[in-house]
């Protein structure tokens, strides 16, 4: 079977004798102890001292003999299936003599991965020096078991239950701050020296508060780790020949379920308003809504951008990193080829999210016609810059030629994250349901679907590799839909007798009819996109007024337009 050896001892002790047999004395006159071992006369026992083995692997380099040995079986039977065990998994090419650490491993095999995107790699890496080094780095890579890894979650679990008393305490800390702020504030002059104390001592509480951590290890981001783990090791398992089994794939963690996306409903904006709380964590304005933030928005210098966003569904780093030799103007079409990748406020350049990221996208009429006129803004504004720099270079840069489609006037490409913060400015500005800015993406594909597009049109449109994703995630079905398609199976069903609710007048035809084209036409309201206004937003007294939009469309041959 194989060549080794399975054998019983203890560490029971006794003293050193010489040859005559008198004790043994160390330089300080203590006698000198040895372990007993197998000799141990108490070995006979049936609970004393345990069993070992140790296994000859054919040498190693040089000759150098190799014999693995472990101890602390309780039964012979035991250390034979371990010594089994270990000459199968060096049979199949694992070193059972390594003594690497899973730190020393995990260190060397992500220095390999050099295929990861730099936002990947930044997660990978944080997790790395954050998580599992802390937990598992002193664990040898011949040892780590399923085990190991699992109490590293349970820690996680414990954690995520103090983070969250913490971010509790947080927030009771603002709300005294806040209180005591507003005591002070309203107070009359003289103020009360007492007031500013107390606003003083629940500002200091308040930063004591937000020292301890907060953050929460949510379920996405544990599934996040289980799988860096899980590629490491079966990096090791296949590659390496370190572990005989993946053990990240045996973990037990909370399930997770992609955030659906929610439409604002009357019912839920009026319950926002009241508690300030949003349904989901994934948001989508309503057609209405996003009408009220694009009409509000117009005369903002990023309104040509935003409307790209809602209506082709771009993320924020391809709107950033947009290119004009990307564009087509004359087909009215862009090409995504790259985008700006932000991480803890720092940016780069980067392809697209995927594959199929890297897309072409056919531009709507209206947005084709702003991103003409931006361009044309764009090349006033530049020259207007470069006049101010030869008139006051130390006051004004040199123009920063970005080629990006859009810039700051001086050239510079807006930063992801500027974006995200100036959006939700806005949206609070205004008095409209909080969405993301991420979120315009879930508004294109919802109002996309609703407009009758397929769903490959709209995932092609938004870069997914994947058609079940474009449907499950990225698609809400608003409200008239939904009453369309509750109504529909209604309509089929012949009905004789009128049902609770209607008018009992057999007079009266039942089931839908048809309206008289007369009393359609002057029932039905304006259609058309260039008269229908927008509804307004609501306690907004700037939005009540006529919108000037940013740049409008107008014939780009038109000489008298070419001049201005």
């Amino acid at each position: 079977m194989f060549k080794g050896s399975v054998y019983r001892r203890c560490y029971c002790k006794a003293p050193v004798t010489n040859e005559d047999g008198s004790p043994v004395l160390d330089a300080k006159g203590r006698l000198k102890m040895q372990e007993l071992g197998s000799a141990c006369p108490d070995l006979g026992k049936r609970d004393h001292g345990s069993w070992y083995y140790y296994v000859e692997l054919p040498p190693g380099p040089k000759g150098k003999r190799r014999r693995p040995r472990k101890g602390g079986f309780l039964t012979k039977k035991k250390a034979e299936d371990a010594a089994q065990e270990i000459w199968d998994k060096a049979q199949d090419g694992i070193d059972v003599l390594s003594d690497e650490t899973f730190e020393q491993f995990l260190l060397r095999w992500f220095a390999k991965r050099v295929d990861l995107k730099r936002s990947t790699w930044k997660t990978y890496d944080d997790h790395i020096r954050r998580v599992f080094i802390p937990h598992l780095g002193h664990i040898k890579m011949r040892d780590l078991r399923t085990r190991h890894l699992q109490e590293m979650f349970e820690h996680i679990w414990r954690d995520n239950e103090q983070h969250a008393a913490n971010a509790d305490a947080a927030e009771l800390a603002r709300v005294e701050c806040e209180a005591a702020h507003r005591a002070w504030k309203q107070a009359a002059k003289p103020r009360p020296p007492e007031l500013r104390q107390r606003w003083n001592q629940a500002k200091e509480k308040l930063r004591e508060a937000r020292r301890k951590p907060r953050y929460i290890t949510g379920p996405g981001v544990q599934l996040k780790m289980k799988n860096e783990l899980s590629a490491a090791l079966d990096y090791a398992k296949n590659t390496e020949k370190l572990i005989s089994d993946n053990w990240a794939q045996y973990l037990v963690l909370p399930k997770y379920t992609p955030p659906k996306p929610l439409v604002w409903t009357d019912e839920r904006v009026a319950r926002w308003q009241e508690t300030g709380e949003k349904p989901g964590p994934v948001m989508v304005w309503t057609a209405e809504q996003t009408g009220s933030f694009l009409d509000a928005v117009a005369e903002h210098r990023l309104y040509p951008m935003f409307h790209l966003m809602v209506f082709r569904g771009t993320r924020r780093g391809e709107s950033c990193g947009l290119p004009w030799r990307e564009t087509d103007m004359t087909a009215g079409t862009v090409h995504i080829s790259e985008q700006l990748v932000a991480a803890s406020y720092d940016v780069w350049e980067d392809t697209p999210k995927s594959d199929s990221g890297a897309r072409t996208i056919r531009l709507d009429s209206q947005t084709h016609q702003l991103l003409k006129f931006w361009r044309r803004r764009q090349q006033v504004e530049r020259a207007e810059w470069e006049e101010m720099h030869r008139k006051e270079p130390k006051k004004y840069g040199p123009y920063a030629d970005s080629g990006r489609v859009f810039t700051w006037e001086d050239g510079r490409p807006y930063h992801p994250e500027y974006l995200s913060q100036i959006f939700n400015r806005l949206v609070q500005k205004l008095g409209l349901p909080p969405i993301r800015l991420h979120d315009l993406r879930h508004c294109a594909a919802t109002l996309s679907l609703a407009a009758g597009i397929h769903m490959k049109t709209i995932q092609v449109m938004l870069g997914h590799s994947s058609y079940k994703l474009t449907a499950d995630t990225y698609t809400s079905v608003l409200p008239q839909l939904e009453l369309e398609a509750a109504d529909a199976p209604v309509a089929l069903v012949p009905r004789k007798a009128a049902q609770p609710g209607e008018e009992a007048d057999g007079e009266q035809p039942q089931g839908p009819q048809a309206v008289p084209a007369a009393e359609d036409a002057a029932a039905a309201p304006e259609t058309s996109s260039s008269t229908s206004p927008r509804p307004q937003v609501p306690g907004n007294a700037a939005a009540q007024d006529p919108i000037r939009p940013l740049v409008h469309p107008v014939d780009p041959d038109d000489p008298a337009e070419t001049a201005a």
